[in-house]
């Protein structure tokens, strides 16, 4: 019988992609937040993600001093927010190398499966903010990225956890030539990951 494959939600710390982001001055690329494949993420877009999420964040938690505890154990928000918006264009980049093609059916049976594990679609969007910091306006995009990245361990025969799904995004990033502004952190090329960081950059959400 056919084992089957475990999905993973992907974090937005993007540790993987660590030791292959190089620090960047603000003079090489002004307004940039990082710069991939020759392609800006902007100061500008990182802050609307950031404000996305908060503004999903107070939606949930509309008490005054429930919110500030809430901002203030995600106070690094805007680093996970760059590292996520790099990663989602690396493991695409990687995942269309491998002619992997995500469609919509897949995306929406991936949803309904997570609504039926977390209490439907409000517990599915409560979770993605809570755990992942992606805001509900973000949940369509991020579900996409977790198929490409389940059906890119599957061509390589191997799991998103594995040193070769490592190798993997590794190439992507490398071919791409990734530069992040270090204001957003700095990295452990050693552990790849970032030097705060001490959480995996994936997370079993389905057994």
């Amino acid at each position: 019988m056919q084992r089957r494959r475990r999905r993973t939600a992907l974090l937005l710390s993007a540790a993987l992609a660590a030791p292959l982001l190089t620090a960047c001055g603000a003079d090489a690329h002004p307004g940039a937040a990082a710069v991939v494949g020759g392609e800006r993420i902007t100061q500008a877009q990182v802050e609307e993600r950031v404000r996305e999420v908060r503004d999903a964040q107070r939606a949930v938690v509309t008490e005054d001093e429930q919110y500030r505890q809430v901002v203030a154990q995600t106070g690094t928000l805007a680093r996970f927010t760059v590292q996520g918006m790099v990663i989602d264009r690396v493991l695409h980049h990687a995942a269309d190398d491998a002619g992997v093609e995500v469609t919509p059916k897949e995306v929406q049976d991936l949803r309904t499966s997570l609504e039926q594990q977390l209490g439907g679609r409000q517990g599915l969007e409560n979770t993605w903010l809570q755990q992942y910091g992606v805001a509900p306006e973000r949940l369509e995009e991020n579900l996409r990225l977790q198929v490409a990245a389940s059906e890119l361990a599957q061509r390589l025969g191997a799991e998103t956890d594995s040193p070769e799904f490592t190798r993997a995004l590794a190439a992507s990033s490398k071919e791409l030539g990734i530069e992040i502004n270090p204001r957003y952190g700095t990295w452990d090329v050693e552990k790849s990951a970032r030097a705060d960081l001490k959480s995996p950059w994936v997370r079993d959400v389905e057994a």
